[in-house]
């Protein structure tokens, strides 16, 4: 067996090694439900429990899922979105290294803003009317615990 040959051997076996485990932590994780417009896929992982808890006992569960507020419209962003998370949330959840409690990043909170801003675009152009057309107001310092509902 020549060199080439068992180069290529040894990478197929890892390749195939990357692919089945992969595949076999998709499954046991449950990974297809990330796929769907369930709640309960976001509460698969235990960190997330808090949040899926506050959604339940908030109004916005009446009138929006996860997706609605948490990915981008348009069904590329929304998947491009879906698997960047994805692949972030398995990795730290993995490796353990995320804070507590959790706390969400600077591009995920845009979209969640602009989901703020897009169903509630009346209430959002007076507010920011006589506030600056600079400086749009954010949402959450004082509507944090809108979507998901938390007692302090």
């Amino acid at each position: 067996m020549n060199s080439r040959t068992l180069a290529v051997l040894v990478l197929g076996l890892l390749v195939g090694i990357f692919i089945g485990a992969g595949g076999y932590t998709f499954v046991y994780a449950k990974g297809y439900s990330y796929l769907t417009n369930d709640p309960a896929a976001c509460a698969n992982c235990h960190v997330m429990n808090e949040q899926f808890d506050g959604w339940i006992k908030s109004s916005h569960r009446l009138v929006a899922t996860c997706n609605d507020c948490h990915t981008p419209e348009g069904f590329l962003p929304k998947y491009a979105t879906k698997a960047s998370n994805g692949f972030w949330h398995s990795y730290a959840f993995t490796t353990g290294d995320f804070h507590e409690p959790i706390q969400i990043k600077k591009h995920n909170l845009e979209i969640v803003l602009a989901a703020c801003r897009k169903c509630h675009q009346e209430v959002v152009e007076a507010l920011d009317g006589p506030h600056t057309a600079n400086q749009p107001q954010t949402c959450l310092p004082c509507h944090r615990s809108v979507g998901h509902y938390m007692v302090n």
